[in-house]
C-alpha cells in the first residue's frame, strides 16, 4: 500500500472518529475502568481505604497515524478515619491534531450504612484545556480557518454516588455538569455534552480459589444512543484475573490482571473493533499499573477487586 493511500485512509478514519466522538461519548474511553472507578465517579475517592495511585495508557488503532491515544494518572486516599476521601485525576486525550488535557480534584463524603456497606457522595472540579493544531493540517485551499492553532481552557464540575460492600458495588455519576462550547473554533464546531454513568458489579465465590466478577456500565450522553459495557472477570487465588467485555456497537475486549504483590498490580486490555472501522484499523492496546500503600492498612483484609 502506497504512502498516499495510507494517509488517505488515516484521514478518513480520523474524520470518522472525530464525528463519532462528537455524536457519542466525548470523555476518554477506558477498558479497565472497573479497576479504577475514580475515572468515572468522584464518589469512588477513598473507597479502597489506602493511598492508591494508578497510571494508564491507551493506544487505539495502532496502524493508523494520528489515531486516539490517552494517558491518565490518578490518585486517591481516605481521610478522617475513612469518613472522607480525596482524589486527583490528570489526563491527556489526543486525536489527530486535537487534544484534551485535564486536571480534576475529587472529594467524597462516606457514610457507613452497616458493618459492610458504605455510601459515598462525591464531587469533582477542575478544568480541561482543548487544543487544536490546525496550522499543521495539510489542506490545498489554504482555508484561513486553519491558519492558526486553538487553545481554550474550560472549567467544569460533576457529582457521583458510590455504594460498596466487600462483594458488591453500585455507581451513579455525572462527572461533567457544564456543556462548554468551543467558541473560538472556526474550522470545527463542538460542545461538551453531559455524560451519565450507571454501573454495578458483584463478586461471586465459586470455590476457595476462584471468584467470578460480573459487572456492567451503562453510558448515556445527550443526543447519542445508549452504550453498555458487559464485563466478566475470573480471579484465581486473588492473584490472576482473566476476563472479557462486550461494548455494544463498538468492540469486544480481552482483559488480563496480575496482582504481583500486596500493593502492586498490572493490567492489560486488548480491544477488537466490531464496527465498520475494523476494515481499516487493527486492535487497541491499554496498559495499567497501580501501586497501593498497603502497609498503611490497620489490618490485613481480602484483596479488593473494585
Amino acid at each position: 500500500m502506497t504512502s498516499s493511500i495510507k494517509i488517505l485512509i488515516s484521514t478518513i478514519l480520523l474524520m470518522v472518529a472525530a464525528y463519532t466522538k462528537a455524536m457519542a461519548q466525548q470523555d476518554a474511553m477506558y477498558s479497565q475502568y472497573m479497576f479504577n472507578y475514580l475515572l468515572v465517579n468522584p464518589g469512588y475517592a477513598g473507597s479502597r481505604d489506602v493511598l492508591s495511585m494508578t497510571g494508564m495508557y491507551r493506544r487505539q488503532w495502532i496502524n493508523v497515524e494520528g489515531a486516539p491515544s490517552t494517558m491518565t494518572f490518578s490518585a486517591d486516599m481516605p481521610l478522617a478515619n475513612e469518613k472522607m476521601g480525596v482524589g486527583l485525576t490528570v489526563f491527556k486525550d489526543k486525536l489527530g491534531v486535537e487534544a484534551n488535557t485535564g486536571v480534576y480534584a475529587s472529594y467524597a463524603y462516606r457514610v457507613r450504612l452497616s458493618q459492610k456497606g458504605t455510601l459515598s457522595f462525591g464531587a469533582n472540579a477542575g478544568f480541561t484545556q482543548y487544543s487544536a493544531n490546525l496550522a499543521d493540517v495539510n489542506q490545498p485551499n489554504n482555508d484561513p480557518a486553519f491558519s492558526a492553532n486553538v487553545r481554550e481552557i474550560n472549567p467544569n464540575f460533576g457529582f457521583g454516588m458510590f455504594y460498596s460492600t466487600d462483594k458488591f458495588y453500585a455507581s451513579l455519576a455525572l462527572p461533567h455538569m457544564l456543556n462548554n462550547k468551543l467558541t473560538n473554533l472556526e474550522a470545527l464546531s463542538s460542545r461538551m455534552k453531559r455524560h451519565y454513568f450507571l454501573g454495578m458489579g458483584y463478586v461471586v465465590g465459586v470455590s476457595p480459589n476462584v471468584k467470578l466478577k460480573p459487572s456492567f456500565l451503562l453510558k448515556m450522553v445527550d443526543g447519542a444512543p445508549l452504550q453498555t459495557d458487559f464485563n466478566l472477570n475470573i480471579w484465581y487465588l486473588d492473584k490472576l484475573g482473566i476476563g472479557g467485555s462486550y461494548r455494544t456497537g463498538d468492540a469486544v475486549v480481552a482483559l488480563l490482571e496480575f496482582q504481583a504483590t500486596t500493593g502492586l498490580r498490572f493490567g492489560y486490555a486488548y480491544d477488537i473493533t466490531t464496527s465498520e472501522l475494523a476494515r481499516y484499523a487493527s486492535g487497541t492496546h491499554e496498559v495499567m499499573i497501580r501501586y497501593e500503600f498497603a502497609t498503611l492498612r490497620k489490618k490485613i483484609i481480602t484483596p479488593r477487586h473494585f
